[in-house]
């Protein structure tokens, strides 16, 4: 597989440490799954998906995020520091030099606000496209479905686990290439940004 295939897209979905309410006092929402699955535009596939597991510093895993994610403080505790993740995206998975996309803003103003907090460089290049926006287009959608509304509206399985980033991603992965089945995936300018 060629790294620097002009067609290759990172798709990102992460979960974060979350609560039943308010968090706890002193407790921020942070990174604790990143789900990466990458997509060739070209060939109309999705090559390969990943998992990084990220160690939280300063919130735990709730019951509630347990529940919904199925990620236990035990198992977080294994990742790796958020700063770690973030060299991985770009060493392993090109995240600066590759256009990468997401379901909605939340995953790029959550790494956005952590990187901040953190003072860790940000990971990814200027070329994101929130997915939401060409599904919606491409469906004739007056509204912007959630991710797993859109695989029904695309005839698409839910597969794996509603909520696991890597399976999130896997699943916002075929919702991408349906929306470029049907020509309407923005193409990146020269300038980093996306048009429809």
């Amino acid at each position: 597989m060629d790294t620097d295939a002009p067609d290759l897209l990172n798709v990102i979905d992460i979960e974060a440490t979350c609560w039943d309410g308010q968090p706890p006092p002193g407790a921020v929402s942070e990174i604790i799954e990143i789900g990466l699955t990458v997509v060739d535009l070209r060939a109309a596939e999705r090559l390969a998906r990943h998992r990084i597991l990220v160690r939280p510093t300063r919130s735990t895993v709730s019951a509630f995020c347990t529940e919904l994610t199925g990620l236990t403080q035990a198992e977080v505790n294994t990742g790796v520091p958020f700063a770690e993740a973030c060299r991985l995206l770009a060493s392993e998975h090109r995240s600066g030099t590759r256009p990468w996309a997401s379901w909605g803003d939340y995953d790029r103003n959550q790494f956005t606000r952590q990187c901040r907090a953190t003072g860790t460089r940000y990971p990814f290049g200027h070329r994101h496209t929130n997915a939401k926006l060409p599904f919606t287009a491409a469906h004739g959608l007056r509204k912007r479905p959630g991710m797993a509304q859109a695989l029904e509206v695309a005839g698409l399985p839910l597969e794996g686990r509603h909520h696991s980033g890597a399976d999130d991603a896997w699943n916002i992965a075929a919702l991408i290439l349906d929306v470029a089945a049907r020509g309407a995936w923005p193409e990146a300018t020269a300038d980093g940004r996306t048009h429809y």
